[in-house]
């Protein structure tokens, strides 16, 4: 399933959708048609765990018959919803230095380590820098001058993870997204990253969560940042020099993840602080994060000066 949050109308509540072809579904109202009981958002519906996901998926196989007897607005297309973050994750893992070729990139344009680091590099996004698909990126002037991309494979944890075995690691997993983690390169302080990429909107999510087992093998996808049209990143996640399952039990061995906590698995190389000259994002700039079997996550970079945050995105809370 490609399960995500959306509103339908302005001032509407963020309702808990599946997108099906150039359509979304409201999972709530399949529910009240049938009679059967189902979280109203994903951040529930994730922790309520298998079974909550088994009746959503009889609810979409009985999709056509059940919409006869729902509202007129419980099916709508894609292009007049207004999609929010698929959830505000409780906690974003970063990976660090995650792919050789961005170690090498990072080392020669950020005084990183030489070296290809022997565990992952791990760093804290907090929730509040989410924001969802067509949400704005700030660019604050003031601060930087160095507002750069990365495209990540996000992985959205379903179960309660705690010193698991690598093995087992991906049992864990409820499904996968796409983050883009913003950074501003000149906001590092004394090698600490939290201010570079945790600033308001430094964490764009979605558009929405595909369902584990309908990407078996995430450790095969490709993935694609473009910026104004321009393609600047294209790899493929078999690149991570850490894997998922890796990640997961080596974060586990010492930090409980939780039912809706997301990992952001590291970026390929292709980021700005690494093109010659360095490329940096502009207000005015669109920034398009692709990962295969998920879909494009795009944003607009807009001049935080002037911009009422508002009317941000960041969906409901894990």
């Amino acid at each position: 399933m490609h399960l995500l949050s959306y509103r339908a109308g302005s001032g509407d509540a963020p309702r808990l959708g599946a997108r099906t072809g150039n359509r979304v579904t409201d999972l709530a109202a399949l529910a009240a048609a049938a009679g059967a009981d189902l979280p109203g958002d994903l951040a529930a519906l994730i922790r309520a765990g298998e079974p909550a996901l088994a009746t959503a998926r009889t609810l979409l196989a009985d999709a056509r018959s059940l919409l006869a007897g729902a509202p007129a607005d419980a099916s709508l297309p894609l292009a007049e919803v207004t999609l929010c973050a698929p959830l505000r994750p409780g906690k974003i893992v970063g990976i660090g230095l995650n792919y050789v070729e961005h170690v090498e990139e990072s080392h020669r344009s950020l005084d990183t380590e030489r070296e290809l680091p022997d565990r992952p590099v791990l760093f804290d996004k907090p929730a509040t820098a989410v924001t969802g698909p067509g949400g704005p990126i700030l660019h604050n002037a003031d601060l930087t001058k160095q507002l750069d991309w990365e495209c990540e494979l996000a992985v959205v944890i379903g179960r309660t993870a705690r010193r698991v075995a690598e093995a087992d690691a991906l049992r864990h997993v409820f499904g996968y997204s796409i983050v883009n983690d913003v950074s501003a390169r000149d906001q590092r302080r004394s090698g600490q990253w939290f201010f570079s990429k945790g600033q308001d909107s430094y964490c764009p999510f979605g558009p929405v969560v595909v369902t584990a087992d309908e990407i078996p093998d995430p450790q095969n996808l490709d993935l694609s940042l473009r910026v104004n049209g321009v393609t600047m990143q294209d790899s493929n996640t078999r690149h991570m020099l850490f894997g998922i399952a890796r990640l997961i039990a080596d974060i586990s061995s010492g930090m409980t993840l939780e039912p809706g906590d997301v990992i952001a698995t590291g970026s390929p190389s292709g980021v700005g602080a690494a093109q010659v000259p360095p490329q940096f994002l502009q207000p005015g700039d669109l920034v398009e994060a692709t990962v295969e079997r998920i879909g494009t996550l795009a944003n607009p970079v807009v001049d935080a000066r002037t911009h009422d945050l508002a009317g941000r995105h960041d969906g409901p809370r894990a």
